[in-house]
């Protein structure tokens, strides 16, 4: 019985590791979906069909160019793509999020490739944890859509994207015209209950009973948050000390059950360009005192560990 199970294990292993293989080099088609992936009915794509009306909780049906619910509460699609379904009772702020600044430095410094390493470990996740070709995603807090995308092309998801930030969700509609990318806030997703397999949260707030309520049973969060050593190097010349932490996943309890916690490291050297945009791209730069400003500007480059923690939470059946 022994060898049996053990051949099973290494049949599996060489199955996911293949269809990885596949993936990456582009030789798999599923990881290049079609217009029509996830289509229901060969009409309305999949990702369209889970919505609901952000100020009543009523299913949104897509009519041409416009989304509407049984109340006629109605959202229209923009130009560019996106459709907002944030209504102005739902924003603290005229507008929340990120800057276009802080967004535009994100997009420079995620395209030069520095974090494909951490795209990479959740994309194995997803691949792990999948239970059917071309899942549900959603990526929470997708800012201007380097995560989504990717997760789009290695894993064959049926995508949607959603942030806070307009700004964040219009560059996003750059990436991907598959991906249904939603202007939403996080504490009150627009997706009916139970109706999504996965959701990513990549360096973004954790809200378990939010996230319980949106996916199915059987689904999972991957969650990435950094690690204490995150970009040590960076505090050390903006902080006059860097207290020592001992940062970890935060512990949830309900129906979200922790499958498995990982913990990385690696380290990559940055030229001085790349390192103004990660600088901007952080809450540090809104910290730093000028001296500490000008000491970075003339800094040639600098290498810096990334640290971080990837998290897998399975809802129960």
């Amino acid at each position: 019985m022994k060898d049996q199970k053990d051949s099973t294990v290494i049949s599996q292993t060489s199955e996911f590791q293949s269809k990885k293989d596949k993936l990456l080099s582009g030789t798999d088609r599923t990881a290049q979906p079609e217009k029509k992936q996830g289509s229901v009915n060969g009409a309305v794509p999949e990702n369209e069909t889970v919505l609901c009306c952000p100020i009543c909780g009523g299913k949104l049906v897509r009519e041409e160019k416009s989304y509407r619910c049984e109340k006629r509460h109605s959202f229209d699609r923009a130009r560019q793509g996106y459709v907002n379904l944030l209504p102005v009772q739902q924003k603290h702020s005229l507008n929340p999020g990120d800057t276009k600044e802080m967004l535009s430095a994100r997009r420079r410094f995620l395209d030069s490739g520095h974090y494909h390493p951490i795209c990479q470990d959740v994309a194995d996740c997803i691949l792990r944890y999948q239970r059917r070709e071309h899942p549900l995603l959603a990526d929470i807090g997708c800012g201007e859509g380097y995560y989504t995308a990717a997760f789009e092309r290695l894993c064959g998801v049926n995508g949607i994207g959603a942030d806070i930030a307009k700004d964040g969700v219009r560059m996003a509609c750059q990436r991907s015209k598959t991906i249904l990318w939603l202007v939403a806030t996080a504490s009150r997703l627009p997706f009916r209950e139970e109706s999504v397999d996965v959701l990513t949260a990549m360096f973004s707030l954790l809200l378990p009973e939010e996230y319980e309520r949106v996916l199915k049973p059987g689904g999972c969060v991957i969650e990435v948050t950094v690690g204490s050593d995150h970009l040590r190097e960076l505090k050390e010349i903006i902080y006059d000390e860097v207290f020592e932490q001992h940062k970890h996943p935060v512990s949830v309890e309900g129906a979200l059950v922790e499958t498995e916690c990982t913990e990385h490291r690696y380290r990559m050297t940055l030229p001085h360009r790349e390192l103004q945009d990660l600088l901007l791209m952080t809450p540090h730069f809104w910290r730093i005192r000028q001296e500490r400003r000008r000491q970075l500007e003339e800094t040639e480059q600098l290498t810096l560990t990334v640290h971080y923690w990837v998290r897998v939470l399975q809802k129960t059946q």
